[in-house]
């Protein structure tokens, strides 16, 4: 049987998915609090995420986001990662309020869950690094599946990581040009 390199260079990038969902998972987290959340998108359902990063781009005279609609467009798929926002209870003070309690009744996200995202989103763009996938980080795709609603009601941030294995890296040399 022939596999074309079409065919087994999205399968690769899928397989890198996969994994860098894993990477997401088990990043660590501040208190052992897990609120991570990820997902992988492509096919109709990475069109659809794409049109909305297209009319958020289109309705704030945005165009990095028509921009990276369009290097979403180029990859195989997108990772969504995303966290839950509530306090850890250590009241740190990170998030700028003394107490978690009043963090909580303010509606103010915790310094800790942002901080833990980061890490989880960092293990992913280097897992896809490790598996020599092009690849980027990008709130803007996080911002369209917000508005989509793609993940539970607790999920207040998130960041997409597109994938592609392209012959030239489809994230350099971008222009946001209106």
């Amino acid at each position: 049987m022939i596999y074309k390199s079409s065919l087994t260079e999205k399968n690769a990038a899928m397989r890198v998915a996969e994994l860098i969902s894993a990477s997401a998972r088990t990043a660590p987290k501040a208190r052992g609090i897990d609120l991570i959340e990820s997902m992988v998108l492509d096919g109709k359902d990475k069109d659809e995420l794409t049109a909305i990063m297209r009319k958020i781009g289109e309705e704030g005279d945005l165009p990095y986001f028509i921009r990276d609609a369009g290097n979403v467009d180029s990859c195989h798929c997108i990772v969504l990662i995303g966290a839950g926002v509530k306090p850890r209870g250590l009241d740190c003070k990170l998030c700028g309020v003394d107490t978690c309690a009043t963090a909580k009744k303010d509606g103010i996200s915790c310094a800790l869950s942002v901080t833990d995202l980061g890490i989880a989103v960092g293990s992913a763009a280097a897992t896809a690094m490790d598996h020599r996938i092009d690849n980027r980080v990008l709130y803007t795709a996080g911002i369209a599946a917000l508005r989509a609603k793609l993940f539970s009601d607790e999920v207040k941030i998130i960041y997409g990581l597109g994938l592609s294995t392209t012959g030239k890296n489809v994230f350099f040399d971008r222009k946001a040009d209106k």
